[in-house]
């Protein structure tokens, strides 16, 4: 199956500030062993469903407002599940979907694509950053219910993900849904991140974590390889980055200078 689908202009409105967004909630990445790291009024069963996240449908607070269906407009949306975060991206009526969360965030997910103004029959892609429970456990739901969108993750942690059809190897150099694919291991040896350049719109998964509003590196004792994590930090500080979508808390107003100091620290 080719990696590469709509190619259409894809422009995220980054017009508004959002000085007031905070990434809260969240210490660090999801472990090995698929355990979330959350405060503790966050549970950390991570095949639990998502008791604490919230079902209404939560737009991207600096996007709120804008219409999806306005052309040539994205809108990624954030689909907050309490212990960590999906995302929905939508242009012009189609949507793709990042990462499906712990088991059980399929409503959370239905939700946000409702208030978006599409269903799961306008879904054509889910991109799974990478293999832990936190991030995937939510995948043979979304996939049967969204049956025409196309699967992708990294090769190396395809085989520890479960989906009721093919899912497409990805990375560099492959797009998907006009979504630059970058290949970012070190959390697990699969993680990829996803990159929109004319927006600079950066989707990391737990390649990089929310700390109090801004970005951090990946917590060691939840990373497989930190030497190979600091070294996909550096490459992501490379990118034209204004803005980053991360697994845990709400998105991050933060750009590539930023990134490139950040990975600076994290070479030591």
């Amino acid at each position: 199956m080719p990696a590469t689908r709509t190619r259409r202009t894809f422009l995220t409105d980054l017009g508004r500030t959002a000085a007031g967004v905070v990434v809260v909630g969240f210490a660090g990445g999801c472990s090995g062993g698929d355990e979330p790291v959350a405060q503790v009024t966050a549970p950390t069963d991570p095949t639990a469903a998502p008791t604490t996240a919230s079902t209404d449908p939560t737009a991207d607070p600096t996007t709120d407002g804008a219409s999806p269906d306005a052309a040539g407009l994205v809108v990624p949306h954030t689909v907050d599940l309490g212990i960590g975060a999906a995302y929905v991206l939508v242009r012009a009526g189609e949507a793709a979907i990042v990462d499906t969360g712990v088991a059980g965030s399929e409503d959370a997910i239905e939700a946000v694509l409702a208030e978006a103004g599409v269903g799961w029959g306008d879904v054509g892609h889910v991109i799974l950053t990478h293999q832990h429970g936190d991030h995937v456990g939510s995948l043979e739901a979304v996939a049967g219910l969204a049956s025409g969108a196309a699967l992708y993750g990294g090769a190396a942690d395809i085989p520890n993900m479960t989906a009721p059809r093919e899912i497409s190897a990805v990375g560099d150099g492959d797009t998907v849904f006009d979504l630059s694919i970058i290949e970012t291991p070190g959390h697990t040896a699969g993680h990829i991140s996803v990159h929109e350049p004319a927006a600079g719109l950066l989707v990391t998964g737990d390649a990089l974590v929310g700390n109090a509003g801004r970005v951090a590196g990946p917590a060691a004792q939840f990373t497989a390889d930190m030497t190979s994590a600091i070294a996909s930090v550096a490459t992501l500080a490379e990118l034209d980055v204004q803005r980053i979508l991360v697994g845990h808390g709400f998105p991050v107003e933060g750009g590539t200078a930023e990134l490139a100091a950040l990975a600076e620290t994290l070479a030591g």
